[in-house]
């Protein structure tokens, strides 16, 4: 991977979902990126360009969204949290939280190296042949958009253009609601209920979790849960997802990662391009716990609420918000 895109990374390394220039990037030895981390490798201001080669460091942690910018480096071993930047310099095995960073105080996991770090080549198979069924849900998609082609074509060399056009809302709604459906029998078989555990990185929970997170993110949203978004059906979706939803709750995101975990109790809001993230990741540890927003509490736009976190009757929680365990 970093011959073919110029970024210098190395071996063991874990990158979910980032931005970054490769040139100006390297990723040292066992790192962990997250999902949306940005790998800043130039920044803009008073008619000034600055480029700087940015690093996260040999076993370091990028947590998600969490941004490292021109000319600093995530310690080794350590973190950088959610939402949060890196500092411009900073100890070994420290880890920062917010932006601007402050230290947190935080003991490292002891875990076992074989189902973190460096795992044996068993492992290493086992999690290929997994990873390789992220192409089902993919085929899938596919195969619906197909079909509502298909039916198209028949219904307008059937009826016409006229009432095909008046009858594709319901060719499009029966679509979102066979996408909707595999995604929840996809997580149902793959995982089934979901507890306030830990697993390893190296293990097959992990591994089907993830595949189960690929029928969500690419048949379920682009047919249905984006559509769906601040409507009853997303809340009846999410309950048949695991979900504990009371009545007159507006959900206006569908990034319930664990939804078995969540509770959104009578007239609680969340808004949209929240996360209720119910798992972390640092120290190749997936950490799961529930996240509860008790009754008429609000999560504001574009939020991320951690595992444990618990959001009391009626609170609002400002845009762009970290919501912290108790």
């Amino acid at each position: 991977m970093a011959t073919r895109t110029g970024c210098e990374s190395r071996s063991g390394t874990e990158i979910s979902t980032a931005l970054l220039i490769p040139k100006f990037t390297v990723v040292e030895d066992g790192a962990f990126l997250a999902d949306d981390t940005m790998v800043a490798s130039y920044e803009l201001g008073g008619g000034w360009i600055y480029v700087a080669k940015a690093t996260v460091g040999k076993r370091a942690f990028l947590g998600n969204s969490g941004i490292t910018q021109p000319g600093r480096r995530v310690p080794d071993d350590g973190l950088v949290a959610v939402l949060s930047a890196t500092p411009h310099k900073a100890k070994a095995g420290s880890s920062w939280l917010g932006s601007p960073p402050v230290r947190l105080r935080r003991k490292s996991t002891a875990a076992d190296v074989l189902r973190t770090f460096h795992p044996s080549a068993q492992l290493k198979i086992l999690r290929a042949l997994v990873e390789t069924c992220r192409l089902i849900p993919m085929v899938v998609t596919f195969a619906i958009g197909l079909t509502v082609l298909l039916a198209l074509q028949w219904l307008a060399a059937e009826v016409g253009w006229v009432w095909t056009a008046l009858a594709s809302g319901v060719v499009l709604l029966a679509a979102g609601a066979l996408a909707g459906g595999i995604a929840v029998v996809a997580k149902w078989l793959l995982v089934g209920r979901i507890r306030a555990i830990e697993h390893p990185l190296w293990s097959s929970f992990v591994w089907r979790n993830e595949v189960s997170d690929t029928f969500v993110e690419t048949v379920a949203a682009p047919w249905f849960a984006r559509a769906a978004s601040g409507t009853p059906v997303m809340n009846l979706w999410l309950r048949a997802l695991g979900a504990k939803i009371g009545r007159g709750v507006w959900c206006e995101t569908y990034w319930l990662p664990e939804a078995d975990l969540v509770t959104l109790e009578k007239s609680s809001t969340v808004n949209r391009g929240c996360v209720v993230q119910t798992h972390l990741f640092h120290d190749r540890i997936m950490r799961m716990d529930t996240v509860v927003l008790e009754e008429g509490s609000t999560l504001g736009t574009h939020c991320v609420a951690l595992p444990a976190a618990r959001i009391g009757a009626g609170a609002t929680i400002g845009p762009a918000s970290l919501v912290m365990r108790r």
